[in-house]
């Protein structure tokens, strides 16, 4: 008896049976779980490694700006040179003096201007400021100017439309003084234009001559670089703007041009040649300025602030 119970009770099967009770968990077992995710979103996957690690990546390195690269820094050298540059604003951010200056009316002037406003004053030996100037006479002083930091075009006709107004912006083709750079961005600024545009390559930049020139107006008039003029304007009419190009030979007298109420861009080309030919004629209008005077021609710059007046006075 005692054999037989045991074979009774012997188990003959590894196998488990169904668990009574068991809430489904079965049936949710087969439920699907949906479209497998791309390799990039898998957690572990090397795709998503080298995702995260991307981004990782991307978060650390400094936005990059919309108007293109930034330059190099800029040396005022000179004691006249960097006194009137830190008298008119010049946005610097370093002065250099050499050691065991003779301490003259300029350079105690220099010292002040550069306290007020907060610069880096560092002594180095002459043979460093040498070096720094390229052997240029700088007599003790040199004034770090730092990159100026260039506006995107867009965003010139976006500051205008988002303050409710008709773009009143200035381009220049050509234009390779930077005082006549800075001659414009004062006539802008003065007429309530909107900034002003030049081009990357073979054209003024915002130097210390231009910011000098600008008599401060600089730190609130937008300067923009672009890559192509001819794009630029193409993309401005796009927007809705009228491309108005002043021409000596322009088929247009400044007085009659009704478009200067209207969004525009005011194209001035250099003094010598002109607009260039695909830039004149990208224009809407080629428009001259009556000189009963005589002259063959004005000042980049003045010519500029002669138009600007009469779009602000019609806008008026």
């Amino acid at each position: 008896m005692a054999g037989n119970t045991q074979r009774r009770n012997r188990r003959t099967s590894n196998k488990k049976g169904m668990k009574v009770g068991s809430g489904g968990q079965r049936r949710k077992a087969l439920e699907g779980k949906g479209p497998t995710p791309p390799a990039s979103e898998r957690k572990g996957h090397k795709k998503n490694r080298l995702a995260a690690a991307k981004t990782r990546h991307e978060s650390k390195r400094p936005a990059p700006r919309r108007g293109g690269p930034k330059g190099t820094n800029e040396l005022v050298v000179g004691r006249n040179s960097v006194v009137e540059a830190l008298r008119e604003g010049v946005p610097a951010n370093t002065l250099y003096v050499q050691q065991y200056l003779d301490n003259d009316e300029r350079v105690r002037e220099a010292l002040q201007l550069a306290a007020d406003k907060g610069l880096n004053l560092m002594e180095a030996p002459r043979p460093e400021l040498d070096r720094m100037t390229n052997g240029l006479n700088h007599q003790g002083l040199v004034l770090q100017v730092p990159p100026y930091d260039y506006a995107h075009p867009d965003d010139l006709t976006a500051a205008a439309f988002d303050d409710g107004e008709d773009p009143l912006i200035v381009a220049l083709d050509g234009i390779t003084d930077p005082r006549n750079l800075g001659a414009v961005v004062r006539s802008v600024s003065a007429f309530g234009g909107h900034g002003v545009v030049v081009p990357e390559r073979r054209a003024a930049g915002m130097t210390a001559s231009a910011w000098k020139t600008s008599a401060g107006t600089a730190a609130r008039t937008p300067v923009a670089r672009c890559t192509n003029m001819t794009r630029l304007l193409e993309s401005y009419q796009k927007a809705g703007l009228t491309v108005v190009g002043l021409a000596a030979d322009g088929d247009v007298e400044l007085h009659e041009l009704e478009a200067l109420a209207g969004p525009v861009v005011i194209v001035v080309g250099s003094e010598g040649k002109g607009l260039s030919r695909l830039v004149g004629e990208t224009c809407d209008y080629r428009v001259r300025i009556p000189m009963p005077g005589g002259a063959e021609s004005l000042n980049a710059g003045v010519a500029a602030g002669v138009v600007l007046y009469e779009a602000a006075r019609r806008r008026a």
